[in-house]
Formats: structure tokens, sequence, C-alpha cells
């Protein structure tokens, strides 16, 4: 794996070293100062080239940061009003390096920086590792505020609770079929990601003034919740048993109660609990085979 001042060198000789490219600038992890990275850390990159179809036409320039392993493309995307066009790339490299590419004619450039509003990526740190043009003059400097949770008000508070709950009926009919995957795909993806983990990313920030990172997928979240929250959390996890996922459904039912009550009392928002107690028992009298709502849809 190639030092990370290393990788920033070659990434600023390869453009320099080509005309089509104008600008390079590294985002995200490896521009935030203090910021932890380690070998697994990989590089965004947004280069602002001439011409991106030209660098999609001829891709072996990737080959100038090793030997490709795997790579992946987005479909090219064009602002019909501007001309503007840019495209996203992911390549891993067989030496364990990472790269993932922005290419971005000057116009998208222009695009993005001209709002009011700081474009979110830099906002969130960036590097100027080259700029032939001076494109990035002027370019406001990171707050590093960008991708932090939002205090939610109490209707979108109240909305996330719904969009848990309405899972838990699901993944009980599912198990009683005998249907894992729906089952699983609800539980451990739709009630986890979507609407747990948002939970959890909120009830950090009201500890610390909305103003803390959790990272994607709650990268950095073990860090920041009680060692009962993570257990509980742990314990939500289980394998293609029938009965183990009774139980982690119903793990993840007592955490995302516990924790909305916090948030709630936090933020000085009204509990639904009434409401949590129903689909709670509700799912119970399923699990129990004593359900009285007639033949399952």
């Amino acid at each position: 794996m190639l030092a990370a001042e290393t990788t920033i060198d070659r990434l600023a000789r390869w453009a320099k070293g080509r005309d089509n490219v104008r600008s390079l600038i590294v985002t995200s992890t490896r521009a935030i100062p203090g910021a932890h990275v380690d070998a697994y850390s990989d590089y965004d990159v947004v280069a602002v080239v001439e011409d991106v179809r030209a660098m999609l036409d001829d891709t072996r320039w990737q080959a100038d940061f090793g030997e490709v392993l795997i790579s992946y493309w987005d479909p090219v995307e064009a602002d019909p009003s501007t001309g503007a066009e840019w495209v996203g790339n992911i390549t891993n490299y067989t030496s364990g390096l990472k790269i993932d590419f922005s290419l971005w004619s000057p116009q998208h450039y222009a695009d993005v920086t001209a709002g009011p509003d700081p474009y979110p990526e830099f906002d969130a740190g960036y590097r100027v590792v080259v700029d032939k043009d001076g494109l990035t003059t002027g370019l406001p400097g990171p707050t590093f505020s960008s991708y932090i949770s939002a205090r939610p008000d109490e209707a979108t508070y109240r909305r996330l609770i719904i969009d848990f709950l309405i899972g838990v009926p699901y993944v009980a009919k599912s198990l009683l079929r005998g249907q894992l995957l729906p089952a699983k795909w609800v539980l451990d993806f739709d009630m986890r990601f979507n609407y747990l983990l948002p939970l959890l990313e909120w009830r950090v920030e009201c500890d610390n003034d909305w103003s803390l990172k959790t990272g994607n997928l709650g990268t950095r979240l073990e860090a920041h919740v009680s060692t009962d929250t993570w257990s509980g959390l742990v314990g939500t996890f289980t394998d293609a048993d029938p009965m183990a996922n009774w139980e982690a459904l119903f793990e993840m039912i007592a955490l995302f109660d516990r924790v909305a009550r916090e948030v709630a009392d936090l933020l000085g928002y009204a509990y639904p609990e009434d409401l949590v107690l129903r689909v709670t028992e509700h799912a119970q009298r399923m699990r129990d085979g004593d359900f009285a709502g007639g033949p399952l849809g």
C-alpha cells in the first residue's frame, strides 16, 4: 500500500502531465485535517477535465496508479441546459489502493459551485492538489459541517417511528410463512439502516450539539453510543434460524423504543407510547400463534 503523501504526489504528477486534466481536488477523509485514516482509507478525487468522454474512451490512464483489480463506472450524466457532463468511477487496485474518481467538465464544476450554498462534498473537506486555470480561486474553505444529521422537527421524528414500526408486522408475517429472504430484508436492511440508524445518530447528536459525524453507514457510531446501546444493536444481528430472528425483531423494537424515548425527552417531543406498545403486542400475538386478525394476507 502506498503511503498517503506518495499517493497524493502521484495524483499531482498525473494531473500535471495530462493536458486534459485542468484541476484535481481531493475530498472526503483524506482532505480533513486530523481525520482518522488507515491503510484501507480510499482517495476521493474530483478531476476537472476538458473532455469527460475522452477519459472514458481510453481508460488506460487508470493503470498509472497500479494494476487495476476491478473498476466500476456510472453512466455519464449531462445537463442539457448548460452542456455540463460528469461521471463517477470506483477503481480498486491489486495493491490495495482504492481511488474514487469523479470526472467533471469545467462547466459542471462551475454549476455546482455557483449557488449560494456550499457544495456539500467540498464543504465536508477538500484539498486542491492541482489547479492549472485558477478554477478554485474564491472557493470558500470547508466548514466540515456537511453530512451531519440535522435536528428533526417533531413531525419528522414521529414519521421515523411510524416508518420503523410499519416493518414489524411484515417481518412477523414473513417469519410465520417461512419466507426468510423478505423477513431478513426488512429486518436487517430497512428497519435497521433506514430507521434505527438515523435514530441512533439523532441520539448521538443530542449529546454533541448536532456537530458530530458518525460516518457513512454508522462507521464511527460505536465510539459515541453507550455500551448498552451498542450491545443492544449487536443483539439485533442473527443468522437464518426463525426463532433467532423473532428474538432479533423484539431486540430491535426494544432498542428503538428506548432510544426513541431518550430522543423525545431531549428534544421535548411527545413519544407515541401507545402506538409502539400496540404494534409490539400485535407481533407478540403473531409469534405466539393466537393472532385473531383473520388469515394472513
